[in-house]
């Protein structure tokens, strides 16, 4: 069984930066694709961005695309989400979940079958 935890949200301005981290309690099997899932209050999760298997192609949603980064340690014990010139949207909680055989990183929260318990970004001037 694989154990997420994640941590790096906190409180920023607008245009700031933060780098959250999801560290796993044993190393990443090649085989998972690791995702960034966020929850803002009253709104339906939403898929962020992901890390395919074996450390392939990354993919983001549109509204992060050339803000966010993933990526993941050489250790492959930790993935990271790098966020830059955040906004106020971007408001979440956010966490990250692993999906087995995950390829090509699918949005469907389902597939994913570990998830951490999520850390909370609040962007506000």
């Amino acid at each position: 069984q694989l154990q997420l935890v994640e941590s790096g949200g906190g409180l920023v301005q607008p245009g700031g930066s933060l780098r959250l981290s999801c560290t796993a309690s044993a190393v990443i099997p090649d085989y998972y694709a690791i995702g960034w899932f966020r929850q803002a209050p009253e709104s339906e999760r939403e898929w962020v961005s992901c890390i395919s298997t074996s450390d392939g192609p990354t993919y983001y949603t549109d509204s992060v695309k050339g803000r966010f980064t993933i990526s993941k340690d050489n250790a492959k014990t930790t993935v990271y989400l790098q966020m830059n010139d955040l906004k106020p949207e971007d408001t979440a909680v956010y966490s990250c979940a692993a999906e087995p055989g995950g390829l090509h990183c699918s949005h469907d929260p389902t597939l994913y079958n570990y998830w951490g318990q999520g850390t909370r970004v609040s962007v506000s001037s």
